[in-house]
Protein backbone atom coordinates (compact mmCIF):
# COMPACT_ATOMS: atom_id res chain seq x y z
CA UNK A 1 0.00 0.00 0.00
CA UNK A 2 1.51 3.47 -0.98
CA UNK A 3 1.39 6.39 1.24
CA UNK A 4 -1.38 8.09 -0.36
CA UNK A 5 -3.60 4.74 -0.01
CA UNK A 6 -2.77 4.97 3.43
CA UNK A 7 -3.91 9.00 4.17
CA UNK A 8 -6.83 8.02 2.07
CA UNK A 9 -7.85 5.02 4.53
CA UNK A 10 -6.41 6.64 8.02
CA UNK A 11 -8.64 10.04 6.69
CA UNK A 12 -11.86 7.79 6.17
CA UNK A 13 -11.04 6.13 9.80
CA UNK A 14 -11.23 9.60 11.45
CA UNK A 15 -14.06 10.61 9.55
CA UNK A 16 -12.50 12.86 7.80
CA UNK A 17 -14.69 13.51 4.08
CA UNK A 18 -12.30 15.59 1.48
CA UNK A 19 -13.52 17.28 -1.33
CA UNK A 20 -11.28 17.63 -4.26
CA UNK A 21 -9.90 21.17 -2.57
CA UNK A 22 -8.57 19.01 0.35
CA UNK A 23 -11.90 20.41 2.31
CA UNK A 24 -14.01 18.46 4.42
CA UNK A 25 -17.11 17.79 2.65
CA UNK A 26 -20.05 15.42 2.94
CA UNK A 27 -18.97 13.04 0.09
CA UNK A 28 -17.89 9.64 0.50
CA UNK A 29 -14.26 9.97 -1.25
CA UNK A 30 -11.07 11.66 0.04
CA UNK A 31 -8.67 13.12 -2.03
CA UNK A 32 -5.67 13.94 -0.05
CA UNK A 33 -3.74 15.77 -3.09
CA UNK A 34 -4.33 19.42 -2.18
CA UNK A 35 -4.43 18.97 1.72
CA UNK A 36 -2.15 20.22 4.10
CA UNK A 37 -3.09 16.71 6.84
CA UNK A 38 -0.35 14.76 6.70
CA UNK A 39 0.04 12.63 9.69
CA UNK A 40 3.17 10.60 8.15
CA UNK A 41 4.96 13.94 7.98
CA UNK A 42 3.51 15.82 10.54
CA UNK A 43 4.04 14.72 14.55
CA UNK A 44 0.67 17.02 15.09
CA UNK A 45 -1.56 14.89 12.45
CA UNK A 46 -0.04 11.52 14.12
CA UNK A 47 -0.74 12.75 17.65
CA UNK A 48 -4.64 14.11 17.04
CA UNK A 49 -5.08 11.05 14.67
CA UNK A 50 -4.06 8.53 17.49
CA UNK A 51 -6.14 10.55 20.00
CA UNK A 52 -9.23 10.22 17.59
CA UNK A 53 -9.43 6.85 16.78
CA UNK A 54 -7.99 5.98 20.80
CA UNK A 55 -4.76 4.01 19.81
CA UNK A 56 -2.55 2.52 22.21
CA UNK A 57 0.95 3.40 21.49
CA UNK A 58 3.22 0.75 23.26
CA UNK A 59 7.56 1.44 22.91
CA UNK A 60 10.50 -1.04 23.06
CA UNK A 61 14.14 -0.29 22.79
CA UNK A 62 13.78 -0.30 18.81
CA UNK A 63 10.48 -0.75 17.62
CA UNK A 64 6.84 -0.13 18.86
CA UNK A 65 3.36 -1.41 18.29
CA UNK A 66 0.33 0.03 17.76
CA UNK A 67 -2.95 -1.42 18.99
CA UNK A 68 -1.32 -5.03 18.68
CA UNK A 69 -0.13 -4.64 15.09
CA UNK A 70 3.08 -5.82 13.71
CA UNK A 71 5.85 -3.87 14.85
CA UNK A 72 7.51 -0.90 13.20
CA UNK A 73 11.15 -0.58 13.34
CA UNK A 74 12.87 2.45 14.53
CA UNK A 75 15.20 2.40 12.31
CA UNK A 76 17.31 5.86 12.21
CA UNK A 77 14.34 8.17 13.14
CA UNK A 78 11.59 6.82 15.91
CA UNK A 79 9.53 9.71 15.18
CA UNK A 80 9.02 8.88 11.45
CA UNK A 81 8.11 5.45 12.62
CA UNK A 82 5.74 6.78 15.31
CA UNK A 83 3.96 8.03 12.93
CA UNK A 84 4.00 5.93 10.43
CA UNK A 85 2.80 2.96 12.90
CA UNK A 86 0.12 5.05 13.81
CA UNK A 87 -1.23 5.98 10.07
CA UNK A 88 -0.82 2.33 9.10
CA UNK A 89 -2.82 1.43 12.28
CA UNK A 90 -5.44 3.89 11.61
CA UNK A 91 -5.48 3.11 7.58
CA UNK A 92 -6.47 -0.72 8.69
CA UNK A 93 -9.10 0.75 10.64
CA UNK A 94 -10.39 2.23 7.70
CA UNK A 95 -9.92 -0.56 5.42
CA UNK A 96 -12.09 -2.35 7.57
CA UNK A 97 -14.85 0.15 7.46
CA UNK A 98 -18.12 0.25 5.14
CA UNK A 99 -18.98 3.28 4.03
CA UNK A 100 -22.01 3.45 5.95
CA UNK A 101 -20.00 3.16 9.17
CA UNK A 102 -19.48 7.08 8.87
CA UNK A 103 -21.98 9.41 9.40
CA UNK A 104 -22.96 12.67 8.18
CA UNK A 105 -22.33 14.09 12.46
CA UNK A 106 -19.42 12.33 12.32
CA UNK A 107 -17.41 14.25 10.17
CA UNK A 108 -14.20 16.15 11.74
CA UNK A 109 -11.45 17.85 10.11
CA UNK A 110 -8.27 16.82 11.65
CA UNK A 111 -5.60 19.85 9.51
CA UNK A 112 -4.30 22.55 10.84
CA UNK A 113 -6.61 25.38 11.08
CA UNK A 114 -6.99 28.08 8.12
CA UNK A 115 -5.41 30.50 10.42
CA UNK A 116 -2.81 28.88 11.53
Amino acid sequence: MNDKELLELAAKAAGMRLNHAGQPTTGNYYDLADFNWNPLTDDGDALRLAVKLKLNVLFWDVCLSVDDRPLEMYENDSYAATRRAIVKAAAEIGREMKTSDISESDAVHLGKSEEA
